[in-house]
């Protein structure tokens, strides 16, 4: 094949496919399982306790290539907590329109706050709800856990946390959500499996 002019060596290979087997996938009836390191939809996790491990450093922002995640961070305070750091991710965007799912944004992250999963069914008909919110990418509480805003655990520090030395959330942090609860007092998390309409990004990042 060598000897043969460039655009008939191009219609050669067209020419021996007609005769292989064609490979039909069924989607969306029969869906195949994607790899395990499959890059798709993002995670915010938590630590074991229910505290969000994103401290709002901005670091994913900065590192994504598309400027598809807006971070706007904010101070815990004693009696609103939602992480064990300084500050928390009081915004989180990820525009979906923009995001090329390339991975940069959680290799930038300082403390695995930011993962990615194996859900790839992002198209949808509306654009706002492209726009996922700190609320659509937060894990959902496992057993163990409980909702924030709520202290850390008493007597341990932020190295602890990251060190993995919190298992679990307390009696005296359930306490804690139940009074507050109890009270009315403080923001209801929202559930993360529930999709709300998104808020307009920033001028300087809208699509």
């Amino acid at each position: 094949m060598a000897d043969l002019p460039p655009a008939l060596s191009g219609f050669w290979v067209t020419f021996k496919t007609q005769f292989k087997k064609a490979v039909t996938e069924q989607y969306p009836d029969q869906k195949v399982a994607t790899k395990p390191r499959f890059h798709g939809r993002h995670q915010l996790n938590r630590h074991p306790d229910g505290l969000e491990k994103c401290i709002g450093c901005e670091l994913c922002a900065w590192a994504c290539p598309a400027d598809a995640i807006f971070v706007e961070a904010a101070d815990n305070t004693e009696t609103e907590r939602y992480s064990p750091g300084e500050r928390y991710g009081r915004i989180y965007q990820i525009n979906y329109l923009r995001c090329i799912l390339c991975g940069l944004c959680i290799e930038a992250c300082p403390t695995r706050a930011l993962t990615m999963t194996n859900e790839y069914e992002l198209a949808d008909d509306d654009r706002s709800k492209m726009i996922y919110e700190r609320h659509d990418l937060l894990a959902p509480l496992q057993p163990g856990m409980v909702a924030p805003p709520h202290s850390m655990v008493a007597g341990a520090t932020e190295k602890d946390y990251y060190l993995g030395s919190v298992t679990g959330a307390t009696y005296e942090q359930r306490v804690e959500v139940d009074d507050r609860a109890a009270d009315g007092a403080g923001p209801v998390e929202q559930p993360s499996n529930v999709r709300q309409p998104a808020t307009p990004r920033p001028p300087e990042v809208a699509e």
